[in-house]
């Protein structure tokens, strides 16, 4: 199938390669001419703004929007909307809150545009396995892309999960169930760095990639991150949150469930950005207050 594609940072540019690779036609533009002009040496037609890559695609048009959530997504689909037709599809496969995909939804279907959001999972390493793809819309609107999602998804890893809002609410879930096990990966093998035992975390990791219940392709990430450095000296413990976890704690508070793991990995995150933490002095003086317990001045 013909497709146009908007975004060709680290996902966009290999999800364009495997479309390319599996026999499809890409129209591609990003903000950046420079990176349209690469994607175009390998094979995809070149366009440098939304109206020529609209004019480039043949009714019903399929066009990916694969740009940062947010305001970034907002301005390219209020965009698409003055250059699309009746029966065309936009296919958001950002990390948009879902809320703002059913919005986006009923916005396209006054203009009759038809509109996708669809969950992708797969990172840097997407273009030679595959991507997860979690899609929510109409099925009608779903059947138009599902070509290309087939061919960017591994075998089985697709799947039309609902109506709209419902592919980027599985995937904001599959985020914040990341943000966890993250947490316990790291939380684990740090334990094991400063115990009493020359371990070799590397090959730890490796170890319980072979019929161990723990095992993940996290877990192979972890053992190919420690194999140059397991002390990680040339990494600061600053991690950032792209706004999936926040989501999915704000989500189990609306509906009162309780995911205290997810929770806690969230915090875990704002707690490593601060060089130093105003609460844990404070718990300092408050313990050599009430209890005499020595403390540690600067």
């Amino acid at each position: 199938m013909r497709v146009g594609f908007i975004g060709l940072g680290r996902m966009g540019g290999n999800m364009v390669r495997r479309l390319l690779v599996g026999g499809h036609e890409v129209v591609a533009y990003n903000r950046s001419p420079e990176k349209t002009r690469e994607i175009a040496s390998e094979g995809a037609e070149a366009a440098f703004g939304i109206a020529e890559l609209v004019g480039k695609l043949a009714a019903p048009r399929v066009v990916f929007v694969m740009v940062p959530a947010g305001d970034a997504t907002e301005a390219q689909v209020t965009e698409l909307l003055e250059h699309l037709e009746a029966s065309d599809v936009i296919v958001d496969g950002g990390n948009s809150n879902f809320k703002d995909s059913v919005r986006r939804h009923a916005l396209c279907a006054e203009r009759g545009v038809r509109f996708v959001d669809a969950g992708v999972s797969g990172g840097i390493w997407g273009l030679q396995i595959g991507y997860c793809l979690m899609a929510g819309g109409d099925d009608d609107a779903v059947a138009i892309a599902e070509p290309a999602f087939r061919t960017l998804a591994p075998e089985d890893g697709y799947l039309h999960a609902g109506p709209s809002g419902a592919g980027h609410y599985v995937k904001m879930i599959h985020n914040g169930i990341e943000y966890g096990l993250m947490e316990a990966y790291a939380e684990g093998f740090e334990i094991m760095h400063a115990s009493a035992y020359d371990l070799d975390l590397a090959s730890i990791a490796d170890l319980w990639m072979h019929g161990s219940v723990v095992r993940s392709w996290l877990l192979e990430l972890a053992g190919r991150a420690l194999r140059p450095d397991q002390d990680l000296a040339h990494l600061k413990g600053w991690v950032e949150d792209s706004g999936e976890g926040r989501w999915t704690v704000q989500e189990a508070m609306d509906l009162d469930v309780p995911a205290p793991a997810i929770t806690l990995a969230l915090q875990a995150r704002f707690r490593s950005r601060q060089d130093e933490s105003y609460g844990a002095r404070l718990l300092a003086a408050l313990r050599n207050e009430f209890g005499g317990h020595a403390v540690r001045t600067e």
